[in-house]
């Protein structure tokens, strides 16, 4: 781990998140590739995975981005809150409008349930969008750290960034599955099935190479980028995740499910940051 960390250390931080979040987008594409062993998806396992992805995003949210954000934010007492209450309100705002327009179908609700703007567009490409709505701000959220961590920000750690792409990775490869799955019982080939389910996680490098960018230009933006994330990542687990695990017998597992990737997100970001 110390030679991955030296090495992120070494290279361009535009880049180093660029091949960060390569890797979170190959854990998308492992998820995906799980079409060609199962015929079929255990709704119990498929829950508890869901839950997991929840979990690592809420504890990602807060020891990732909002406590460093917070930390070196200037001021004392309230003013030194303000940068992490507008970037995370902004963040949340920001989802919340994609989610009004941009179309889509969340993982387990019925084809009349899609949301977003009215579109002929098939279900399948209603699912990718909707995993891809997941992906944008956990994209932004690892290139705003690299960034943070090029600028000299207290508080922005490399073995932080890289905890943080670990957990974002782990969290994908469910959500790859996620969405080949159900592709393959609509009839799609496995081959067709898996490219649309590592595809989703295609606007990951983009979003990392864009927040590292911003903050590296902008140096000021730093703490208001890091909630900006957190709000957005919010957003998509209680507006999306949560939702999607709450529809079948199995809320238990998905709850365990929702502890034990908080637990280990949590675990990740303490121990590497």
């Amino acid at each position: 781990m110390d030679q991955i960390i030296n090495y992120f250390e070494s290279i361009d931080p535009v880049l180093a998140a660029f091949y960060a979040t390569l890797f979170t987008w190959g854990l998308t594409a492992a998820g995906a590739g799980l079409v060609f062993l199962f015929k079929g998806m255990n709704r119990a396992v498929f829950d508890g995975m869901l839950g997991f992805t929840g979990g690592v995003m809420v504890a990602a949210s807060f020891w990732s981005l909002l406590a460093p954000g917070i930390e070196m934010s200037p001021g004392e007492g309230f003013v030194k809150v303000i940068p992490a209450v507008v970037g995370f309100g902004l963040g949340a705002l920001f989802l919340f409008g994609l989610d009004k327009i941009m179309p889509h179908l969340h993982v387990n609700f019925k084809e009349t349930e899609k949301e977003g703007v009215k579109t002929q567009l098939h279900k399948t490409t209603l699912l990718v969008l909707a995993i891809t709505l997941h992906n944008i701000p956990e994209g932004l959220a690892i290139g705003v750290l690299f960034g943070g961590v090029a600028a000299g920000f207290d508080g922005a750690t490399i073995g932080g960034a890289v905890a943080l792409a670990i957990g974002i990775g782990l969290q994908n490869f469910p959500e790859g599955f996620a969405v080949a799955m159900p592709l393959r019982r609509e009839g799609f080939s496995r081959r067709k099935s898996w490219w649309y389910g590592q595809m989703s996680a295609i606007v990951e490098p983009i979003a990392a190479v864009i927040g590292a960018w911003a903050v590296m230009t902008f140096q000021p933006i730093l703490p208001y980028a890091l909630a900006f994330a957190a709000g957005a990542m919010i957003f998509v687990v209680v507006e999306e995740v949560i939702p999607e695990t709450q529809r079948d017998k199995y809320t238990d597992i998905a709850t365990l499910g929702f502890i034990g990737g908080f637990i280990v997100m949590m675990t990740l970001d303490v121990g590497l940051g």
